[in-house]
C-alpha cells in the first residue's frame, strides 16, 4: 500500500509556508492501462507527487518548492493573476494540482514532452475522480503536445518516438477521434528503430487500431 508522510514547504512565489502530503513508500503497480495509466493497489500515489501552494496556488514537484527554485516575473505575475483566484485551500483535487503544474511548466518555457506528460498525468487523476469531462480536455491537452514533441524530433530520443506515436494514438482513442487514432497507430512501425526489442509496441498498436482493450495483458 502506498505510505504517505507530511512535509514542510516554502512557495518562492509568495513564501508561504505550509504542509503537503508526500509518498513516503508504495507498492508495485498492479497493472497498467493501454495509455501507460499504472494501477496500484489501495491509494494511488500520483495524486501527492505534486503540490500546490494554498495561497498563490503555485503547483509542481517538491523541487520546485526547494531553496534555490526560481521563477521569473513573468511567471509570477501569471502565478498570481491565473492561478491564485482559484485557491480556496490545499485540499483540491488531484487533477486541479497537475493542471495548475502543467500551466506553470508551461510559462517556465518547459519543453512540449515535460508539459504533455502533466496534461497526461491529470488525465489520469481524472480517471480516479470520475470526472469524464475533464479527462477528455486534458488528454486532448497531452496529445497536442506530444505532438509538438515529436514534431521537434530532437525533443525526442529516436528509440522513444515509436512508443510515444503509439501513445498519441491512444490518447485520441480514448479522446474518442478513431480516425487521427488510427492514422498515428499505422505511423508506429515507420518509427521503430530496434524490430526485435520494440515489436510489443507494433503490436499494441495494431490490436488497439483494429480490437481495441483498455488494458495490456
Amino acid at each position: 500500500m502506498t505510505k504517505l508522510q507530511m512535509i514542510e514547504l516554502c512557495c518562492p512565489v509568495c513564501d508561504n509556508h505550509f504542509q503537503s502530503r508526500a509518498v513516503e513508500a508504495a507498492d508495485s503497480p498492479a497493472g497498467k492501462r493501454t495509455d501507460f495509466h499504472e494501477q496500484w493497489p489501495g491509494r494511488t500515489p500520483l495524486a501527492y507527487q505534486v503540490h500546490m501552494c494554498d495561497r498563490c496556488g503555485l503547483s509542481g514537484p517538491e523541487s520546485d518548492f526547494t531553496e534555490g527554485a526560481e521563477f521569473s516575473a513573468f511567471v509570477i505575475d501569471h502565478v498570481w493573476n491565473e492561478l491564485a483566484p482559484l485557491v480556496v485551500d490545499n485540499s483540491g483535487a488531484a487533477s486541479e494540482k497537475y493542471e495548475a503544474a502543467a500551466k506553470v511548466a508551461e510559462w517556465r518555457g518547459a519543453d512540449s514532452r515535460q508539459a504533455a506528460d502533466l496534461w497526461l498525468r491529470a488525465a489520469w487523476c481524472c480517471v480516479d475522480e470520475e470526472d469524464v469531462e475533464a479527462e477528455r480536455f486534458f488528454r486532448l491537452k497531452a496529445a497536442r503536445r506530444f505532438e509538438a514533441a515529436l514534431s521537434a524530433f530532437d525533443d525526442v530520443p529516436r528509440e522513444n518516438r515509436a512508443q510515444l506515436t503509439y501513445l498519441i494514438g491512444e490518447l485520441w482513442r480514448r479522446i474518442g477521434d478513431l480516425k487521427q487514432a488510427r492514422a498515428w497507430f499505422d505511423r508506429v512501425p515507420c518509427e521503430v528503430v530496434d524490430v526485435e526489442s520494440q515489436q510489443w509496441i507494433v503490436v499494441a498498436a495494431q490490436q488497439q487500431r483494429d480490437c481495441p482493450r483498455d488494458w495490456f495483458g
